[in-house]
C-alpha cells in the first residue's frame, strides 16, 4: 500500500487555491515548508511573510498560490483527508465481513501516524500533528456555511460518509450512524491532543492510544 500511496494525486477543489501548488517546484516548496513552519510556531503565529523568509522567496510569490493563510490551511487539511481516504479505501476494499471492515476503518481514522509514506514534499507525520491541533480552525469561522456550499470540506465529509455506510452495513437499523461516526473521528483527534497537553483528563497515553478507546 505504501508504494500506491506514494504516487497518489489528491484532487483538491481549485476554489481553494489561486494556482495549484503541485504544478511547480515553488508551489511544492510552499506546501512542504508551510507544514513544517505551522508545526513549529502554530497557525496563529504563521504568516506568509515568515514562510517567504523561510523559503527565500517574496511574500507576494506565495499569494500567487493562496489568497490567504486560511485558504492554505484548507488546502493542507483537504490534502490530509484525501490521503486518509485513499488509505481507507485501499485498506477496506477487500474485506467482505462488514464488522471487520468497520473495525479496520476505525483503525485508519483514529491511529497515530508514525510512518511517513515518503511524499517528496509532504511529511504526513507532521501534517497529522497539524490536523490534531489546527483542523478545527479551518471550519470554526463565520464563513463556514458559505465555504461548505463551495465544497471546501467535501473530502472530509466524504471520509465520514464512507464510514457511516459501513456502520449501516453492520446495523442498518442504528439511528445515530452520522452522529456516532463524526463524533468518533473528531473525538480521536481530541484525544490525541489531550494525551499530549491535558494528560489529567484522558485515559489515553503513550501506551493507551485513542485507537484503543475508539474500538470499544
Amino acid at each position: 500500500m505504501k508504494n500506491i500511496l506514494e504516487g497518489i494525486k489528491i484532487n483538491i477543489s481549485p476554489k481553494i487555491y489561486v494556482k495549484d501548488p503541485e504544478t511547480s517546484e515553488l508551489g511544492k516548496k510552499i506546501i512542504e515548508n508551510s507544514i513544517l513552519l505551522i508545526d513549529e510556531i502554530g497557525f496563529d503565529n504563521f504568516t506568509f511573510k515568515k514562510l517567504g523568509q523561510r523559503i527565500g522567496s517574496n511574500e507576494s510569490s506565495i499569494y500567487r498560490y493562496f489568497e490567504s493563510k486560511h485558504k492554505l490551511l484548507l488546502y493542507l487539511t483537504s490534502w490530509y483527508w484525501g490521503w486518509l481516504e485513499f488509505k481507507l479505501v485501499l485498506s477496506t476494499n477487500n474485506i467482505s465481513n462488514p464488522q471487520d471492515k468497520l473495525i479496520k476503518a476505525i483503525e485508519i481514522v483514529t491511529e497515530e501516524i508514525i510512518t511517513d509514506s515518503n511524499h517528496p514534499h509532504i511529511n504526513e507525520i507532521v501534517l497529522h500533528k497539524i490536523i490534531i491541533c489546527e483542523f478545527s480552525k479551518s471550519y470554526l469561522t463565520k464563513e463556514v456555511d458559505e465555504e461548505n456550499k463551495e465544497g471546501y470540506f467535501l473530502i472530509y465529509k466524504r471520509v465520514i460518509n464512507r464510514i457511516i455506510e459501513m456502520v449501516k452495513e453492520v446495523n442498518p437499523s442504528f439511528p445515530f450512524a452520522k452522529s456516532l461516526v463524526s463524533t468518533l473521528v473528531e473525538g480521536a483527534l481530541h484525544q490525541h491532543f489531550l494525551k499530549v497537553h491535558f494528560k489529567s483528563i484522558t485515559d489515553c497515553s503513550e501506551k493507551i492510544l485513542p485507537l484503543s478507546f475508539s474500538k470499544r
